[in-house]
């Protein structure tokens, strides 16, 4: 099924790989944001385990719609658990057939940007596993509109391999420098578990 819709100043394309003997997409999402790159076996258990566990509890997986590395692990281990998964990818990544045509929604946007306030709009939480810059810029945008009062959704990194140890070393320099508040720390939730980061994001 195709529909394009029109909204606001961006055209967005809508493609939908919708199987009618699934059940309908549930009402709670949570946005996973994760590397598209590297394939450690560590990296790619953690995201499977991730995507199994976010089925489990019937919720609908929203991530950046490729097919490739933890991405790919994530979507297809949610699925292969029944959960209903919503890709959103831009057009020039699915011109280098990274996009994961077996997503139950597959909705392609013009800009990296449109795609980011997408998946925000479709998530009611949002986890961040071990990635890089493309990871650190989604996870920084969400955290930082959460602290700023323009959403309030949970943030959670998951990482229990360490991988941003690094930056939190950072940030709490930042802390003790005043360029970051102890607030926006708080609203953080930083663990080094499947479970935990499932219980972090459940509704209340």
């Amino acid at each position: 099924m195709r529909l394009t819709q029109m909204c606001s100043a961006a055209r967005l394309v809508y493609l939908s790989t919708v199987r009618p003997e699934r059940d309908t997409p549930r009402p709670w999402a949570v946005c996973v944001y994760c590397a598209s790159g590297p394939t450690h076996p560590v990296l790619l258990a953690l995201a499977a385990d991730l995507g199994e566990a976010i089925a489990d509890r019937g919720w609908t997986l929203v991530w950046g719609g490729g097919n490739v590395s933890a991405m790919g692990a994530l979507a297809t281990a949610a699925r292969a658990r029944g959960g209903w998964t919503v890709g959103v990818i831009p057009k020039m990544l699915v011109r280098r057939e990274v996009a994961d045509h077996d997503a139950d929604e597959l909705i392609v946007t013009d800009t990296m940007r449109e795609r980011k306030q997408i998946m925000e709009d479709r998530a009611d939480a949002f986890i961040t596993l071990p990635g890089g810059i493309g990871t650190l810029e989604e996870f920084f945008e969400v955290w930082t509109g959460g602290n700023l009062g323009m959403h309030d959704k949970p943030v959670v990194l998951l990482d229990p391999d360490g991988h941003f140890d690094g930056l939190r070393a950072w940030l709490g320099g930042l802390v003790e420098g005043g360029y970051v508040s102890q607030t926006a720390m708080d609203r953080l939730v930083v663990v080094d578990e499947v479970g935990a980061a499932i219980a972090a994001c459940a509704p209340d």
